[in-house]
């Protein structure tokens, strides 16, 4: 063999050996049984997780509600909270960017809004907190609130911090039909400084009211708080309202309307402060009788006969005034007691009049003070009680305007859901 062939051939046999020792040294590593390499240079995955989680953050963050939650509470579900560290820096903003306003508690442990969120409507939170090293933990979720239709609301009256007559029931309108009325009722407390026991009453699936048995105490503070948050109404209905209001009860003042003497007593604590002369509805439109509570007061506001049911041959109101004066509603069906500057002065105290209100006498423009109307009006409260006995019509029904006063105590026990 000639030694240029010679050389080839060792070169070629020592590429192939060079290849294989490659191609061992890829392939060919085992392990000790101990997380150790063969050759002891290289490291086993569960070694390079230990090693990776010893350089992370021990923060563990907590995102309430979790991602992807639906119908989640508008008052206090949203938290972050995080252990093992403090948190830096919480954002929260709705689907289109607009940033909820928000605050980390003193121990920089918690974070929750400081604003109520809004119905059906997708929030974003992004949370970063540290560990005691200084070592950075992130945490996204995303949830959307409960949307109206799967939430119902209560209206209520009187509002808060507003003073009242001793009559004022707590009435609260529900914007959807509760069908599981204890539940509600269970989430809905009432009370009186005075220490009287109050009672709720339902008027159909809507209408819920409160009221001691008598009438409230003079100079008491009542209570509501409403605890709804959550609470199912009805079928995938649930309530949304937290929260606790107060109003006062002022002096106690009724009056008394004789449709027969056509004369008002108004009393304060039991004593008759004053007697006015009035006209009450006439035979063919007599005036309801029993426990009215005012219910709204307006200085003028315009009466029209059409709205109530009085309508002449051609369906036009029987009767059309656009500035009654120092009216204040009874009902909710329009009864009202309020002044009158139409009617001659001879009718007050004389002859009923009227399509059923209670009149008083009363100056256009209710301007002047002097005038029987004015003076009622401006001694008169929302809530105060105004009783109408003599009138030979039916007593008027307790849900027609603030007037569950109607039922006596055990008619207005039974009403109650608990």
């Amino acid at each position: 063999m000639t030694d240029s062939k010679r050389r080839r051939r060792i070169m070629a046999v020592s590429a192939l050996l060079g290849g294989v020792l490659v191609l061992s040294a890829c392939n060919d590593s085992k392990s000790d049984g101990q997380g150790a390499t063969g050759d002891g240079g290289g490291k086993s995955q569960a070694q390079v997780d230990e090693a990776a989680a010893k350089k992370a953050s021990q923060a563990q963050i907590t995102i309430s509600p979790k991602d992807g939650s639906n119908n989640a509470s508008i008052n206090n579900a949203a938290q972050v909270t995080v252990k093992k560290g403090t948190l830096s820096s919480v954002s929260m903003r709705t689907a289109d960017g607009t940033e909820v306003a928000g605050q980390i508690s003193p121990d920089k442990t918690t974070w929750k809004p400081s604003v109520q969120l809004e119905r059906a409507t997708t929030y974003k939170v992004a949370a970063t907190a540290q560990d005691t090293e200084g070592r950075a933990a992130h945490e996204n979720a995303s949830f959307t609130t409960v949307s109206p239709a799967n939430s119902f609301i209560g209206n209520f009256t009187p509002e808060a911090g507003s003073t009242v007559g001793v009559g004022m029931p707590v009435s609260i309108n529900f914007d959807k039909a509760i069908t599981d009325k204890a539940a509600v009722q269970k989430g809905i407390t009432v009370s009186s400084s005075s220490g009287q026991q109050v009672v709720g009453h339902w008027f159909g699936a809507n209408r819920l009211d409160f009221r001691p048995e008598k009438y409230w105490q003079a100079g008491s503070t009542v209570t509501l708080k409403l605890a709804l948050d959550g609470v199912q109404g009805a079928q995938g209905v649930y309530g949304v309202q937290q929260k606790t209001v107060q109003f006062h009860i002022g002096r106690n003042q009724v009056s008394f309307v004789d449709a027969k003497s056509k004369t008002m007593k108004v009393t304060q604590d039991g004593k008759v402060i004053k007697t006015i002369p009035i006209s009450a509805g006439a035979p063919e439109h007599k005036t309801y009788q029993g426990q009215m509570v005012i219910s709204e007061k307006f200085k003028e506001t315009r009466m029209n006969g059409a709205t109530v049911g009085f309508t002449d041959d051609d369906g036009k109101g029987e009767y059309d005034i656009k500035d009654v004066p120092h009216a204040m509603r009874l009902s909710s069906s329009g009864t009202f007691i309020h002044g009158n500057y139409w009617g001659s002065p001879s009718v007050f105290g004389s002859v009923n009049t009227s399509h059923g209100c209670v009149g008083l006498q009363d100056k256009k423009g209710a301007n002047d003070p002097n005038t029987p109307a004015s003076w009622f009006y401006n001694h008169s409260l929302i809530g105060d009680v105004v009783v109408v006995a003599n009138t030979g019509d039916k007593t008027i029904q307790p849900d027609n305007g603030l007037n569950g006063w109607n039922l006596d105590w055990s008619q207005w026990q039974a009403g109650s859901a608990v």
